[in-house]
């Protein structure tokens, strides 16, 4: 008997124990309590120590920090495949930002039952179909070349899209990765466009190096054409001078005719000339000696 009766003290004093530690419970700091009495709502318990009926009352805790799903990453089995307008087939990797309001806790709880299920038919459901719209403007070559902006425009696609008791926060882009054969196309594509801008450089190039040639030949000619016009000028100029010393000789001949005689005279190197004029007296001086 005393055996039972101990039996018995040890179960009541168990029960009594675990009703006294489910009478309070704790809700950590990002976090909120959904309170239920009987499966019904009561009451949002916000962070700290709290306590309820045993037995009776129950709480949920929802998650209100930011958290972040995810798409194509290593070791997720969810792959967001899009197509670009040019109609190249992508995988994108893709993250998804979001948290749950304060006060929306109730909301989520009374429709959607946990964080998971929320996330599972809002953000999971509506951020891949949105981001492949926006993805589907864009051809593979200008969205490449504009990742910001189509991130951009993606993140505000996805929170204008995604309705509910959560908020997107930002959605990224990490990397969006095209076919191996679209990829080889497009490397030798830049391939050609580099060998394209090299010879457009070297043909710019040969045309400054040939403009550089005309330039000097230029001045060349315009040195040597300025050399020849030096020399006719100085030839024209010598002439002038000679025909002037002629013409003034001339009008000097012309004036004084004894001035003839004086030149010849002037030339006579006083030999007397072997030729005389017949009938004269007076030796002729040749002028020309």
């Amino acid at each position: 008997m005393n055996i039972v009766k101990y039996v018995v003290a040890g179960v009541v004093a168990l029960f009594l124990l675990c009703i006294a530690l489910g009478s309070f419970y704790t809700v950590d700091q990002g976090e909120r309590g959904v309170v239920l009495t009987n499966g019904a709502f009561s009451s949002i318990a916000g962070p700290g120590l709290h306590f309820k009926t045993p037995i009776m009352q129950s709480v949920v805790k929802i998650n209100t920090q930011q958290q972040t799903t995810y798409w194509g990453f290593e070791g997720q089995r969810t792959v967001m495949q899009g197509y670009s307008r040019d109609q190249q087939a992508a995988e994108l990797r893709v993250s998804v930002t979001f948290h749950v309001p304060a006060d929306q806790v109730e909301k989520v709880y009374a429709q959607y039952g946990s964080v998971d299920n929320l996330v599972e038919r809002t953000v999971g459901r509506i951020a891949p179909q949105t981001i492949k719209t926006v993805f589907g403007q864009y051809d593979a070559v200008s969205v490449i070349q504009s990742r910001a902006k189509f991130n951009a425009e993606v993140g505000a696609a996805v929170i204008e899209a995604v309705k509910g008791p959560v908020v997107v926060d930002s959605v990224q882009i990490e990397n969006i990765d095209f076919s191996d054969a679209y990829e080889q196309a497009v490397e030798a594509r830049m391939t050609a466009q580099v060998e394209v801008q090299k010879q457009e450089q070297t043909l710019q190039q040969e045309k400054i190096k040939a403009s550089i040639a005309v330039t000097q030949a230029q001045g060349r000619a315009d040195s040597v054409k300025a050399e020849a016009d030096a020399n006719a000028y100085k030839v024209k100029a010598e002439g002038e001078a000679q025909a002037d010393a002629i013409k003034a000789r001339a009008a000097a001949l012309a004036n004084n005719p004894l001035l003839i005689d004086l030149t010849k005279a002037e030339r006579w190197n006083g030999t007397l000339p072997t030729t005389m004029l017949p009938g004269g007296t007076v030796p002729f001086i040749e002028a020309g000696k």
